[in-house]
């Protein structure tokens, strides 16, 4: 099985270093291509307006200088001999749930997997805010990363969908077990600008993303990580509101 990794922490990040140790219990036959540098928050965007440069560290390992996305386009049609099997994103260091994954890089770089037609997951460890920074534990992801992938790998998947794993912020072995729930929702209306002075003196702003945690029940990947489980989602790429069609149609008939 042919084994595509990414990220959007770039291609040093910690979290790709326990990604391929992952990997490494499901193949041998494992490629990397991720951003030069951090991409966080750069959502499905493409390179456009710049040419996108390749750097190779070793023989199946490479770096690009544009977004996720752009890596897993040059894997697919630049780097691989042939298509992978399976494309892993992650493990991102900071959680990916509710609607955090309209921002993501990690799991867009698994939605351009899951447009390709290939089985597609995006993996991210939350953590605690007394464990921010270089200091982020990925503890919970080295002990089920294989547990949840394995079941994953031949599980049936609809076509254009992918799959979005969370581990909670606790040590391994502090982990009650796995669930399946659907996608949770946050409040965004809050959320913080801060405004500073550089040591220049120009003004700059910094977004904080601290939503307040809205769902309807209890049974989503928000509450599921609250709770000290993997989270696991099924998203889709198709985001037409059905209910809303014949609605809408009937404004435009004559």
């Amino acid at each position: 099985m042919r084994i595509l990794l990414t990220n959007d922490d770039g291609i040093h990040a910690p979290g790709l270093k326990v990604l391929e140790a992952i990997a490494r219990q499901l193949s041998d036959d494992i490629w990397i291509c991720c951003p030069e540098e951090e991409q966080s928050g750069a959502g499905h965007s493409l390179t456009l307006s710049r040419p996108v440069r390749m750097r190779q560290y070793e023989e199946r390992r490479f770096a690009v200088s544009g977004t996720p996305t752009d890596s897993v386009t040059m894997a697919l049609k630049k780097i691989l001999p042939a298509a992978p099997d399976l494309i892993l994103s992650g493990v991102n260091r900071g959680a990916n749930l509710g609607d955090d994954v309209t921002y993501s890089g990690t799991v867009s770089a698994a939605m351009e997997g899951a447009l390709a037609g290939i089985r597609s997951i995006a993996l991210s460890q939350v953590y605690s805010k007394e464990g921010m920074g270089d200091s982020v534990s990925f503890s919970a992801a080295e002990a089920w990363g294989y547990k949840v992938l394995q079941p994953l790998v031949n599980a049936p998947i609809a076509p254009r969908t992918l799959v979005n794993v969370n581990f909670p912020p606790i040590a391994g072995d502090q982990v009650r077990g796995i669930r399946v729930v659907r996608q949770g929702f946050h409040d965004y209306a809050r959320g913080s600008v801060v405004e500073g002075t550089d040591p220049r003196g120009y003004r700059y702003f910094w977004f904080g993303l601290h939503g307040i945690e809205h769902t309807t029940g209890h049974n989503t990947d928000l509450e599921a990580i609250a709770d000290g489980f993997v989270s696991v989602t099924p998203l889709q790429l198709d985001l037409t509101h059905d209910a809303s069609l014949a609605a809408l149609g009937a404004r435009f008939q004559a």
